[in-house]
């Protein structure tokens, strides 16, 4: 054993080689960056898509190209709860374990309170908090086999309210409470935490780029972040955060600092 391994495992970093985890919504974007991320660190990966079946192939490419049948693919539509036993089944044939489960798909768009529907109010609820608890329900006797965790991805909106996004904000808030109830649930075998992004990867909306601008500017370091700081968080309370549970770490530049 050489010296550097030493270390490593003395300060609770060593790889995530011979684990799995299982990423919800995670083809492109945030999602994807936090697979390569697990991947990097030596996690076989599960990426769960619902439509972006292109997206999915291509990353499961670059990563299989990197380790052979190293990354394996689900499709579901997490709206219906009924999918999501398929869902896990698929993931556990194909890999045999499960240790992380990362809660990352979400929709997010304005729904200001005049012109709200149920229909929009079902959908972001429905994304954002419905099926987190339903795959935490899945997921939760496979990752006790294995003490794993589960990784929620919130939004700092989820503690502050954000203008015409109500139905948003309020699905992220519950998600939060989720995080700390499934860590109460789920201890002591199974790890329940969660990153908040702030201003990271804004979606492909024109009509918020004003929004965008001036929640940058009120972030105290006056930047955007990038995917690799949600995903870098992500990787430290999957692998290096074994006495941490029930908690939600923002990664928002100080943006809560001046909201």
């Amino acid at each position: 054993m050489t010296k550097n391994t030493k270390l490593n495992r003395r300060y609770g970093m060593a790889t995530l080689a011979g684990k799995v985890a299982l990423l919800t919504g995670a083809a492109r974007r945030i999602g994807a960056e936090i697979a390569r991320i697990l991947h990097a660190a030596g996690a076989n990966v599960v990426i769960h898509y619902r439509s972006s079946s292109r997206d999915a192939e291509t990353l499961q490419s670059e990563l299989n190209a990197l380790r052979p049948d190293s990354c394996f693919l689900v499709q579901g539509d997490l709206l219906d709860v009924a999918t999501i036993p398929r869902i896990m089944q698929q993931t556990l044939e194909q890999t045999g374990r499960l240790d992380v489960l990362v809660n990352n798909a979400s929709s997010f768009y304005p729904t200001p309170l005049d012109t709200l529907t149920e229909q929009q109010f079902d959908d972001l609820i429905g994304t954002n908090l419905k099926a987190p608890l339903f795959m935490a329900q899945a997921a939760s006797p496979h990752l006790q086999l294995t003490h794993g965790c589960i990784i929620n991805i919130v939004d700092i909106h989820g503690f502050r309210p954000l203008k015409d996004y109500p139905a948003y904000c309020v699905a992220k808030a519950g998600l939060l409470m989720l995080t700390q109830s499934l860590a109460r649930e789920l201890g002591p075998t199974v790890r329940v935490n969660g990153v908040a992004p702030g201003a990271i990867l804004w979606p492909e909306m024109s009509e918020n780029h004003a929004m965008h601008a001036d929640i940058v500017a009120k972030t105290a370091l006056q930047r955007e972040g990038s995917p690799q700081d949600i995903a870098k968080t992500v990787l430290f309370l999957v692998r290096d955060a074994d006495y941490i549970t029930g908690q939600v770490i923002p990664v928002d530049g100080g943006r809560m600092l001046n909201h």
